[in-house]
């Protein structure tokens, strides 16, 4: 799989510092990023970036997002709310590749208070960078949304 060409990305103010270094190395492997916030380390709630970053996917601008908070737990419940997104908690590489390759995860929801930013960096990548298996993981990703 090649990169996509454009990411949504979005962030609480524990996740801010990741997002805003992960939109620079994103856009060193030319990927255009719009970014849902937030845009300071002032405290604020996550739903409020992570519902329009979601949105943004759904209707079709682009068709992967990375959310970031600290434990990455909130954006990624909130994220999951919409039906078609599939939003996967990643600390490890293993984890972003088989989100990926089994799940057909599309936002990848990265813990900033556990990880490092190099190790973000390299999940953001795997995730990226991962196609889907498809075949018997189809069926059960075709389960996933309740409507």
């Amino acid at each position: 799989m090649q990169f996509p060409k454009t990411i949504a990305i979005g962030a609480d103010h524990a996740g801010f510092e990741f997002k805003s270094s992960l939109i620079l190395y994103l856009q060193e492997l030319n990927i255009e990023v719009t970014d849902f916030g937030t845009y300071s380390k002032d405290s604020v709630d996550y739903p409020d970036y992570v519902h329009p970053a979601c949105k943004y996917i759904e209707d079709g601008h682009c068709e992967f997002g990375i959310l970031i908070c600290g434990s990455a737990n909130g954006v990624a419940m909130t994220a999951n709310k919409h039906q078609k997104i599939r939003a996967a908690l990643c600390w490890d590489n293993e984890i972003s590749l088989l989100a990926r390759q089994h799940n057909d995860a599309n936002i990848v929801c990265i813990p900033a208070r556990f990880i490092t930013l190099e190790h973000a960096k390299e999940i953001v990548n795997t995730f990226l960078s991962t196609d889907f298996e498809g075949g018997r993981h189809q069926n059960r990703v075709n389960k996933i949304a309740c409507c």
